[in-house]
């Protein structure tokens, strides 16, 4: 096994995923490695918007990106949460807001006095004790204020982004390039590997150009032209749990102003997104082939939208799961070629972006150590299921059967570790998270307590606080939330003031 270090990296495929990637190495590593990626025009990228998890922030500040001018030149907004409609039952919505869920006490999470007060009646509707909600269904934004008052929710606001994924891949690539990465037209006809390990050794392109690399990253979407077609590293289905297979996707003029949240609508066979952008309004249908057809799916997707469509609907099918081995041999996959996860809960650019910190922190040598790739291997297969699980709740945790879609989703098997939470949830409001998960107990809390579930007792320790002290406690947290609520600026004005785009 050689122990010389990597040098040479090739990227294969560009849009977010190859660019995040290259970003995000060069940056890194440095001076340590050559980056390029190789890309054809002639190939475009899946995405007519993106909704994002306050955690690409992170991966924002690490590569030097000035939010000012990454808003601006994607026509981004900026967002709280995400809004489910007709998810539990039809006619009632809940919203997922990021960040904190109340004030904890006495060491014990907010949920839990929430309980105790609800089930004697005593308490308001959760979301009155969430921030972000409050400021959602206010329609207000702003960022942290460098003088935020102490002990409010304003010191540090939790948010993320919506914006154009093929501007922000064009961000990126053109930050990149300024940061060393070379970029490569054209496209790939032949992968060769070497004759006595198996490892990619080059692609050639078109042109009759041969690309060679120490270490390959496929960021080729769903094909996974080294991952799956070239290594055959096969694929873990999980559409028994997700079994929607298809999506459409079409952009639409705006007709208001941008509220600061995701919207997802459950359809008949399906859901339904809308990610508001300053130019325009992206929206898909994600929906299960099995139960409804793609002309049916066209309809109810157009009649539906909130202003004129601005092009055809955009069809995309996928299988969700992920590869079996994300990183085989010398290939490490990133993006739709690594996996798919439904968008409902905008994990999509997080896990390109888990992706790609995981690898920076186990960057190989040549001989590419089998322990070193196992152990991506795994952290990458917990990440997926501890995600694919909190999607599962949103399907099944529902009284819906009004469709033999929704009926099949309720009554469905579910994995086993997601049974234990709900029921541990049902009995006693008690949620305990994964170590290294992505989604919290506040968001656990908020779907559950969305989609309909609702705990028949607490944990006797909450009961040490008195009625009175418990009343005070729970009006004190919803003053101290709506206090800060009124003085945010509006979503747009907040826009208009601080990060307008020039007009598409």
């Amino acid at each position: 096994m050689s122990s010389e270090p990597v040098r040479d990296v090739l990227i294969v495929g560009g849009g977010t995923a190859g660019w995040m990637s290259a970003s995000a190495l060069v940056k890194v590593l440095g001076p340590l490695i050559k980056v390029t990626l190789v890309e054809s025009d002639e190939i475009g990228i899946i995405g007519v918007g993106e909704a994002t998890i306050p955690h690409i922030k992170t991966h924002n500040t690490l590569i030097g990106i000035n939010e000012v001018e990454f808003v601006r030149e994607t026509q981004g907004t900026f967002k709280l949460g995400i809004e489910f409609v007709d998810w539990g039952r039809l006619g009632e919505s809940y919203i997922h807001g990021f960040g904190k869920l109340g004030i904890d006490l006495a060491g014990h999470p907010f949920h839990l006095y929430w309980a105790r007060a609800h089930l004697a009646g005593k308490a308001g509707d959760l979301a009155r004790y969430s921030f972000n909600v409050s400021a959602c269904r206010a329609g207000k934004f702003m960022s942290t204020p460098v003088d935020a008052p102490k002990g409010t929710p304003l010191e540090d606001i939790a948010y993320a982004y919506h914006f154009d994924a093929s501007l922000y891949a064009r961000f990126l690539r053109r930050f990149s390039e300024q940061a060393g990465v070379r970029r490569v037209e054209g496209k790939v006809v032949e992968v060769r590997q070497h004759a006595d390990n198996g490892f990619v050794q080059s692609v050639v392109l078109a042109s009759g150009q041969e690309l060679t690399a120490d270490l390959f990253i496929d960021c080729t979407g769903f094909r996974g032209l080294l991952i799956e077609e070239t290594l055959k590293s096969g694929y873990r289905d999980w559409t028994r749990w997700l079994p929607c297979n298809r999506a459409l996707a079409v952009p639409c003029a705006n007709v208001g102003p941008p509220v600061p949240y995701t919207r997802s609508t459950a359809r008949r066979s399906g859901w339904q997104w809308r990610i508001p952008l300053q130019h325009r309004v992206g929206n898909g249908y994600v929906y299960a082939g099995d139960f409804i057809s793609d002309e049916d799916a066209r309809s109810e997707l157009l009649g539906h939208l909130d202003g004129k469509p601005l092009a055809e609907p955009r069809l995309l099918r996928f299988t969700t799961g992920h590869r079996n081995q994300v990183w085989k041999k010398n290939v490490v996959a990133i993006g739709l070629s690594a996996g798919f996860l439904e968008p409902l809960e905008s994990t999509a650019i997080h896990l390109i972006q888990t992706g790609i910190a995981k690898l920076a922190l186990m960057f190989p040598r040549k001989g590419m150590s089998p322990a070193v790739s196992e152990l991506y291997n795994r952290q990458v297969a917990y990440e997926y299921e501890r995600i694919r699980d909190f999607l599962v709740l949103h399907y099944n945790a529902t009284t819906r059967n009004d469709t033999a879609f929704w009926n099949h989703c309720r009554t469905m098997a579910i994995p086993d570790g997601l049974g234990e939470y709900m029921e541990l949830f049902r009995d006693s409001a008690r949620v305990i998270p994964k170590p290294d998960e992505l989604f919290t107990l506040p968001s656990w809390v908020q779907v559950m307590v969305g989609q309909g579930l609702q705990p028949a007792d607490f944990p006797p320790v909450i009961g040490v606080l008195s009625d009175a002290d418990l009343g005070k406690f729970l009006a004190h947290v919803e003053a101290v939330i709506q206090s800060s609520v009124n003085v945010m600026p509006t979503h747009q004005n907040f826009i208009e003031r601080y990060c307008r785009a020039q007009a598409a």
